[in-house]
């Protein structure tokens, strides 16, 4: 549970809507990485739309609308108490998601307790009249989906994604905990710990402490002053009366919006909607505060950081989603933003080392934050100079005309991708109905089209104003180096009551309790070209679009020349600077003529409507294949890489990902190569030729083509822009050998600004990813510490002692290696008495049976989740390319499935037994010094 973002979901899937609103040259923070949790997409938002009664409407879209964002094939519908529903149909899998959208955040919390709507929105998982928090828990394992929720300042939104046929099932759970959350003072007493360690983490965050500051002075005296978080003071003073009197004023069928998408019949799914929510009562609702921000002087801010490099940042006020003028920032942000505008401009002029835009509205108000990129040591003055002389000349001469037509192009282009995930369709819909007083989705199109270059440069000129624009420098800061220890010698102990077995409501246990035989999947057209170029094409028709993705198989560590680190990065950087054809320009202007969504160099990949994929596939062949790789710009990106790396070098995060792995592997492991500043100025230009035409090859190359469109035509297409690439020389050996077993290690590495510790236990393994025990292994992780809030790691390190906010657990894998990890976020004094229980559950697993239902549990998980794993093109086209990495046939999952099912608690014990060490463990810790 989270309060922007979600977290912690145990379903899987891949985002198949966001394209390109980033770029490529920077791989150190702009956007999520640096202001997680602080917005969502700028494209969506949401608030009630006016609610309609009834049916399907079967009224045509217009050409420039998927059907999936407009009236057509939609149900909505008001019920009598109020609750607003909207139901739409996608065929892509036997998948369904629901989504309860709150119309209430933050924004309405209490004077004093800014993360209340935070905390309610966790003791929503904390059981209701009905269904106890184990029941609900054991339900969420059951269901194999994925669940969660985040809370912002205007809505709360819970959300499950799970088998088509359970929908009754998530819209129950859903009812009860609308009308009788159960709210003890106990399991607040419980939950107070993990949501303190919650806030910890982000502490830890100088960006998320940059954007606190931020919204604080944008949004001084309003509401938004604070965000969705909340603080540790105002938690320990949050007691469940006043979290009580929270959900009884808002927590109300007639202040909610349930949105369903996915594979149901929308007239039955309306009906099972009435017979769940139809009884929860309506409830007067309180007034809302008004949130009006006024403009505020002009501030400079100067925070230290952990960064590997730093940042100048500058933040104006922007209008919020529900504004009319929002669709014009939108725009804004987008040509801000563009790879053809003036920001990003400074990086080929080797003034900065990445440089961009992120406009991150709310509902009611908003903010923009221009960013540029400076190396440690490098002269952060000049590069606020050179990024405020930017936004400027923008303020006073406007943006190019020809950028703001691409701008709209795309946004409304990238409708089309909405129904290429179940769960993205979900949100595009929810967010217009909360966040934007829209009526669907679709109804963006018209304001986006309405949108004039003179409307940009107006707003620009009146939102880029320096008296309102708050300055900051984000400078990295040296923590020290790692701290080396002696391994535990061996597990500790830890008394844990042993969980009772959970009984499920009837109606749970009857939807639930048969676990039915694996049905194979289908399997994809899969074809090689002469070339040895492998082809994969799964056809869907849910949208109007064509998706393919591709990678190379290759390994730096290994290919790269001794003393030449860093020459794969300058090769990958380098294909964002045009092709023989094309300048950097031209090219871009090429692909938002389309428009199409491009991205080329060891992982490639393109994104277009179905009438203009065969014009994306050859810009994208043409940037794979023929890069210019430009003298200049490896000049400049050279020198900026090279300075850049010794910022890396010296941070905390660099330091900590380094002593996971010298805890795994041996001294002198290729893995351990790292570029130094050093070895980037030893790279000729020459060199980067030389390691492309090395490195890319069709014989090891896989491609994979999704989406609205034939197997005959992928290949036509494919054959025609990939058919003459020739592979030169011997095919390389891009597999690392295999290592021996670790031995139990420590290692602390300080980071000044964490105030949480993060911490990893892991160890290698000595089996193959080709051996079948693997999916014992597997499912015994899921009991243990991958089966989300059901496992034992979770009940146990969160639940029951609110050691931690997050626990997981996962192997790794790949041809020749294997290792297992668990990790966690504490406090310091936490650390150790979280190691010690987690020690403590890994040597259960080895020494006692797993329990009949916790079998059937992870066994129900499972299996119920492989659908789901299909529910986005995204998610099946990286399920394809992932087992061809592995080098594993692609009806892997069909086997894994019927090992699931077939397996015993003796499987489970044996593979734990053989395979892992609760006494080699090596621990890292990043952050301050942990108690033992």
């Amino acid at each position: 549970m989270t309060y922007g973002a979600a977290e912690q979901t145990t379903g899987q899937g891949a985002s198949s809507r966001q394209h390109g609103k980033g770029h490529k040259i920077a791989p150190f923070m702009l956007g999520a990485a640096m202001l997680a949790g602080t917005a969502l997409s700028s494209f969506c938002a949401v608030a009630p739309a006016q609610a309609q009664q009834v049916a399907p409407v079967s009224a045509a879209p217009s050409a420039q609308i998927p059907a999936a964002l407009s009236s057509a094939q939609v149900v909505r519908a008001t019920l009598p108490n109020g609750l607003k529903v909207v139901i739409i149909p996608n065929r892509l899998a036997p998948v369904v998601t629901t989504q309860v959208n709150y119309m209430v955040g933050s924004a309405e919390a209490p004077e004093g307790f800014p993360g209340t709507a935070h905390a309610l929105e966790h003791m929503m998982f904390r059981g209701s009249t009905g269904l106890d928090k184990d029941q609900l828990a054991t339900i969420g394992a059951r269901l194999g989906g994925g669940y969660n929720a985040f809370t912002t300042e205007d809505v709360t939104r819970y959300f499950y994604t799970a088998q088509a046929r359970d929908l009754p099932v998530l819209l129950k759970i859903e009812a009860l905990r609308m009308s009788g959350l159960t709210l003890s003072k106990a399991d607040w007493d419980k939950e107070r710990g993990a949501i303190e360690q919650e806030v910890s983490r982000d502490l830890s965050s100088p960006g998320y402490r940059y954007v606190e500051q931020l919204q604080s002075i944008l949004f001084a005296g309003t509401p938004y002053e604070h965000d969705a978080l909340g603080t540790r003071p105002s938690f320990d003073k949050t007691d469940s009366a006043l979290l009580k009197g929270f959900y009884d004023k808002w927590y109300a069928p007639n202040n909610a919006v349930l949105v369903i998408s996915g594979d149901i019949n929308p007239v039955t799914a309306l009906e099972q909607v009435r017979d769940a929510f139809g009884a929860v009562p309506r409830k007067p609702l309180p007034e809302r505060r008004n949130i009006t921000p006024q403009p505020t002087p002009a501030r400079t801010l100067a925070l230290p950081t952990d960064y590997a490099v730093g940042f100048a940042a500058v933040a104006y006020p922007m209008p919020g989603k529900a504004a009319q003028d929002f669709a014009i920032a939108d725009i804004l942000s987008d040509v801000l933003e563009s790879q053809r505008g003036a920001l990003f401009e400074l990086v080929p002029q080797g003034k900065a080392l990445m440089a961009g835009f992120e406009y991150m509205p709310k509902k009611r108000a908003g903010f923009g934050l221009a960013l540029a990129a400076f190396p440690k040591g490098g002269d952060s003055a000049k590069t606020l100079a050179d990024l405020k002389a930017v936004l400027e000349n923008i303020r006073k001469n406007g943006v190019p005309a020809e950028l703001v037509e691409a701008a709209k192009k795309r946004e409304i282009a990238q409708l089309q991708f909405s129904a290429n995930s179940v769960s993205d369709l979900a949100s595009i819909w929810s967010d217009a109905l909360t966040f934007r007083d829209l009526d669907s989705p679709g109804d963006a199109v018209a304001a986006y089209e309405a949108v004039t270059p003179e409307a940009v440069n107006k707003l620009a000129a009146t939102l880029l104003d320096p008296a309102h624009a708050v300055t900051a420098v984000l400078t990295p800061e040296s923590s020290g180096k790692p701290v080396a220890g002696k391994g535990f010698g061996g597990a500790e102990s830890f008394a844990s009551t042993s969980d009772k077995p959970v009984v499920l409501p009837d109606w749970a246990e009857k939807a639930l309790s048969t676990l039915e035989k694996p049905v194979p999947t289908p399997l994809p057209t899969v074809s090689t070209l002469p070339n040895g170029l492998k082809l994969i094409v799964w056809p869907s028709h849910v949208s109007h679009t064509v998706q393919l993705t591709g990678t190379i198989r290759r390994n730096a560590s290994l290919q790269q020349p001794k003393g030449k680190e860093g020459v794969s990065s300058l090769t990958e950087e380098l294909f964002a600077f045009g092709t023989t054809k094309h300048d950097r320009l031209a090219f871009q202007k090429a692909l938002d003529d389309i428009p199409a969504w491009e991205d080329a160099g060891g992982d490639f990949s393109v994104a277009t409507q179905t009438q203009d994929f065969e014009k994306g596939v050859a810009l994208l062949a043409e940037n794979e294949l023929h890069p210019a790789f430009p003298e200049q710009m490896f000049q400049v990106l050279r020198a900026q890489l090279a300075r850049a790396q010794a910022g890396t070098l010296l941070s905390p995060g660099y330091l900590f990902s380094r002593a996971v792995s010298a805890a795994l592997v041996p001294e002198g492991d290729p893995v351990l190569r790292e570029a130094t500043p050093a070895s980037f100025m030893n790279v000729t230009h020459d060199d980067v030729i030389k390691y492309y035409q090395k490195v890319w090859r069709p014989d090891l190359t896989t491609i994979v083509v999704t989406g609205d469109i034939t197997p005959e035509k992928a290949r036509a297409v494919v054959e025609k822009e990939f058919g003459g690439w020739k592979a030169e020389g011997p095919k390389p050996d891009v597999e690392l050998a295999p290592v021996p077993l670790n031995k139990p290690s420590r290692a602390n590495v300080p980071d000044k600004s964490s105030v949480q510790d993060e911490v990893v236990l892991a160890q290698t393994l000595g089996l193959q990813v080709t051996n079948p025990d693997r999916f014992m292994l597997t499912l015994g992780n899921t009991i243990l510490g991958s089966g989300g809030f059901s496992s034992r790691l979770y009940k146990d390190l969160r639940v029951k002692s609110g050691y931690v906010y997050s626990v997981g657990s996962e192997f790794s894998w790949n041809r020749t290696r294997a290792s297992y990890n668990i990790s966690y976020g504490a406090d310091p004094d936490k650390v150790g008495k979280a190691r010690v229980a987690a020690m403590q559950d890994l040597k259960d697993m080895q020494d006692h049976l797993v329990t009949a239902d916790e079998l059937a549990l992870a066994k129900a998980s499972l299996l119920r989740g492989l659908p789901l794993r299909r529910s986005s093109l995204g998610a099946i086209a990286g399920e394809y390319l992932g087992l061809e990495n592995l080098g594993l046939p692609l009806d892997t999952v069909d086997k894994a499935a019927n090992a699931y099912y077939g397996a015993k608690a003796e499987d489970i014990q044996a593979a734990f037994k053989k395979w892992l060490r609760a006494d080699g463990m090596a621990q890292i810790v990043k952050g301050p010094t942990p108690t033992w």
